[in-house]
């Protein structure tokens, strides 16, 4: 026997509603998770040196903007500080003041967002410019003879009392959403320590590009 064709539209409503409401919820989750994502896939494009996907999550005319703006503001309370005292810190940051162009040209690029995700915002020390990613092992050559055994490593207590030895510790992060439309990561080396943020802006519903520091957070 047929089924009536409004009992099987009543029977599929149901359904077609709870479809909905669980497309509607994914949406609104990925949407809240989409900035976490960004920085995880930024991060990690800046780490390799992958220019094209750094491209991707970066606005770089506005983070040029931001860097200009936060290394002047970082060089101004610096020379204010040391107006009444030492004349040659002074003098030694006017000269940082001029230099603030090539600092954010240096700082505007992949190796420049992965220091800032890495917890090592710029000073503005004159010449400063971000680490150099680490070099490549080159691949052993299968026909070059065997490198002869190395040489027993000294007792770790020998460089004990060394703190150069000592790995930088990575920095303590937090992050999360300041408004709508603004992600903000902010680093930190340990209690006491100045802090600095990344900023992150919403570009329509799940895009988010860095586009600003804060160095004086």
């Amino acid at each position: 026997m047929a089924v009536p064709k409004h009992i099987k539209g009543g029977a599929t409503r149901p359904l077609v509603v709870t479809l909905i409401v669980i497309l509607v919820i994914a949406a609104l989750g990925f949407a809240y998770a989409s900035p976490y994502i960004a920085l995880n896939n930024l991060k990690r494009a800046a780490d390799a040196r992958d220019v094209q996907t750094v491209n991707q999550y970066v606005d770089f005319p506005a983070l040029r903007e931001s860097l200009k703006q936060q290394v002047t503001g970082l060089l101004t309370r610096r020379l204010d500080a040391h107006s009444n005292g030492n004349p040659l810190a002074a003098i030694g940051a006017m000269i940082g003041v001029a230099l603030i162009g090539p600092l954010v040209d240096a700082y505007a690029t992949p190796d420049g967002v992965a220091a800032l995700l890495n917890g090592m915002p710029p000073r503005g020390d004159p010449g400063e410019r971000p680490p150099a990613p680490p070099a490549a092992n080159p691949p052993p050559d299968a026909g070059a003879p065997s490198p002869a055994p190395a040489a027993p490593a000294a007792p770790a207590t020998a460089n004990a009392g060394n703190d150069n030895a000592t790995p930088a510790q990575p920095p303590q992060t937090t992050a999360g959403y300041r408004g709508l439309n603004e992600f903000v990561v902010t680093y930190q080396h340990g209690a006491g320590d100045a802090r600095y943020s990344a900023i992150f802006q919403r570009e329509g519903v799940f895009t988010w590009k860095l586009a600003a520091v804060n160095l004086n957070e």
